[in-house]
């Protein structure tokens, strides 16, 4: 008991040193907490990654209580003689303060959580950690209809929450209403072309049609609107140079909207050189072509 009321005494009058070492033994168990939570794995899973965030913003947490127990005294103080200046405080730091009630309206909102796709004025992606004063998503190309990973890690701070809507895009993880448009400069009356087209878009379709349509009944009864349905749509247009444009609404799955997209402008320009163009689709197997270029060198030869 002597030794631990000499201990209490040093340390009292150390603060600074006190303190020192309460922040490293914190972030000593942070850090061991953060790679048992990570383990053997290389990609993190949506519940790791909650708990990491957890984890971060709980031992963040605990430091800021035990620092303020710890200088309860010299923080009074400091209070008092701020009073004087405190509206030039308020102003200088507007930023920081915004960023902690930002996180308070993110939180209060429920706006998002970790592993969710979110859309913030242009920038887009899946959340990976967000704490009091900022939120780190993982970018994904949405605005060119790839829906893949850029490999980019984009940092914001809270406070963009009060001026920049934020879009929850949690429910194009699984299923996307995915458009595109094809352009056509030959004057041609292409509406014909369309019922072959939609009957080659539903084989496409075939193999998760009805899990796109109960997918779909899902986000119309969490959303309370009547959303355009998991049936494929094509409409035409022209543009102001009068070409035509045909184009296509898909709901389908996400990883899949760039393939199906492909197969489908596929087949509206088979389409169009046949019925159109009367222009007959050359295709020519493997062997062929290997046997033609075998044969095209052994005459060069």
């Amino acid at each position: 008991m002597e030794y631990l009321g000499q201990a209490i005494a040093f340390f009292t009058e150390h603060k600074f040193l006190f303190t020192l070492i309460v922040i490293t033994v914190i972030w000593i168990i942070r850090r061991i907490l953060i790679r048992f939570i990570w383990g053997e794995t290389n990609f993190l899973s949506e519940d790791q990654r909650k708990w990491i965030s957890r984890t971060k913003n709980g031992t963040f947490t605990t430091l800021l209580i035990v620092m303020f127990i710890l200088w309860r005294s010299e923080i009074n103080e400091f209070a008092l003689s701020l009073t004087a200046i405190a509206v030039a405080v308020v102003v200088a730091s507007k930023e920081i303060i915004l960023c902690f009630t930002g996180s308070i309206q993110r939180a209060s909102s429920r706006s998002f959580q970790i592993g969710e796709w979110i859309e913030v004025g242009s920038q887009c992606g899946e959340v990976i950690e967000h704490n009091l004063m900022a939120t780190k998503i993982q970018e994904i190309d949405l605005h060119h209809g790839t829906y893949n990973y850029t490999g980019k890690t984009v940092t914001f701070p809270n406070s963009l929450f009060f001026t920049t809507p934020v879009k929850n895009l949690n429910f194009m993880k699984r299923y996307v209403y995915h458009e595109f448009s094809i352009t056509i400069k030959e004057t041609a009356n292409l509406f014909p072309l369309i019922p072959s087209l939609l009957a080659r878009i539903d084989d496409h379709c075939e193999d998760f049609y009805e899990v796109a349509t109960r997918y779909n009944h899902v986000i119309e009864r969490h959303a309370g609107v009547d959303l355009p349905g998991a049936d494929p749509h094509i409409h035409v247009t022209t543009t102001s140079l009068g070409d035509q444009q045909v184009h296509v609404r898909l709901f389908c799955p996400t990883e899949r909207a760039t393939e199906l997209e492909q197969l489908i402008r596929e087949d509206f320009m088979t389409l169009f050189c046949e019925r159109i163009l009367n222009q007959r689709s050359v295709e020519i197997a493997d062997d062929d072509l290997l046997l033609e270029l075998q044969t095209k060198t052994d005459q060069e030869g």
